[in-house]
């Protein structure tokens, strides 16, 4: 073997690993997410390819919700919304001449066939955001992603977001945004096997991609209901006694309440004998005043007690319905024939103190003495 051979053999060597190291290093850094082959590497740029034809047609993504989109004030419930396609290839220009090439007329039918994927959304990404504060979107369910979809194509399974609609939030219609983000194919341009060059695969053609990003509205609705607050309290308990508290309910809603019965549920120190009161018919907008007799127990600490109460009354369809929750907060006395616990405690620790005050002085006496002596 000459020196001239052996330097050429051992020079084509280290190009041979450089162009494995690069065919590796392109591959494992330009791989997409789609699964469509043409977008795994960095397309080439146009003076590799060939174009045949100009198309026109884009994906046209759509939102609907599947199942109820009425919801009650403080509720927490799913939303599941289905994304189609309605994109529609318009047609394609012949922007190369093929007559009489027959291996160029073959590549341009080919193209035909690419540029028919135009209309495909990749890569599909949609979170749901809400634009008042009365309804909140839980934040693990926020986001949600398709890998494509493709015109006349439903996904497998909805896109669900979960939601939480606050107390106070006033009935009526309200739209969440639904922001989506995607891939389609911008253009395809025939290589001619020319993507060995580069050292890429031996591709027949290119894909080029454009982003885009819509917002879709999703329309929700929140129902009318009665609602009810505790407007005015009067009375106040004493330990040891039976108190009358007088209890001042408004409905606030934007439906009428029959039938109307207020509930109030005591713990100890607290009792009662009759825990229910009839309110009646409340139209919106209405007060009723109803009142409980409370016994306090003689050892009850003094302070303000929070008394649960709740209303329940019949809803526009007839059935019985129950309020949320609602505090009556009233204060505790303390019964002039009776030494309630505070002050019991405040005396214990008097004493105490005392005891230990006198017990020092003792032992400093009893330590002089023993000195003098």
């Amino acid at each position: 073997m000459s020196r001239t051979q052996y330097n050429i053999k051992n020079f084509r060597r280290p190009l041979v690993f450089l162009s494995l190291v690069s065919v590796i290093l392109l591959a494992t850094l330009f791989i997409g997410v789609t699964t469509a082959q043409s977008k795994e590497y960095i397309p080439p740029t146009y003076e590799y390819t060939t174009n045949y034809y100009r198309g026109y047609g884009e994906p046209e993504i759509h939102a609907s919700v599947v199942g109820d989109t009425y919801f009650d004030r403080g509720e927490t419930a799913n939303v599941n919304v289905i994304l189609s396609n309605r994109g529609i290839l318009h047609g394609l220009k012949s922007v190369t001449d093929v007559k009489g090439d027959k291996a160029k007329q073959a590549l341009a039918m080919k193209e035909m066939e690419y540029e028919a994927k135009r209309t495909t959304a990749y890569g599909i990404k949609a979170s749901l955001v809400s634009p008042t504060d009365y309804i909140e979107i839980d934040s693990s369910t926020s986001g949600q992603t398709l890998e494509k979809l493709a015109p006349g194509d439903l996904p497998s399974r909805p896109m669900t977001f979960t939601i939480e609609i606050s107390d106070n939030a006033p009935a009526g219609d309200y739209i969440l945004f639904l922001p989506v983000s995607y891939e389609y194919q911008k253009d395809v341009r025939m290589t001619g096997g020319r993507t060995i060059q580069l050292g890429l695969p031996d591709m027949d053609h290119a894909t080029y991609y454009n982003n885009s990003n819509i917002t879709l509205q999703i329309p929700i609705h929140v129902e009318k209901a009665a609602e009810f607050e505790v407007v005015d309290v009067d009375g106040e308990l004493v330990a040891g006694g039976e108190s009358q508290i007088v209890v001042t309910y408004r409905n606030v809603g934007e439906l009428t309440a029959d039938d109307a019965i207020a509930r109030v549920v005591v713990m100890d120190p607290l009792s009662t004998g009759s825990s229910t009161a009839l309110l009646g018919t409340l139209e919106p907008g209405e007060e009723h005043t109803v009142s409980f007799n409370v016994n306090s127990d003689a050892m009850a600490v003094v302070k303000e007690y929070a008394i649960d109460s709740e209303i329940r009354y019949i809803d526009e369809d007839g059935n019985y319905a129950f309020s949320d929750n609602m505090k009556i907060n009233v204060p505790m006395q303390s019964s002039d024939g009776w030494i309630d616990i505070t002050q019991i405690s405040l005396l214990l620790t008097f004493l105490v103190i005392m005891y230990l005050v006198v017990d020092s002085i003792r032992k400093k006496k009893k330590i002089t003495l023993n000195g003098e002596e």
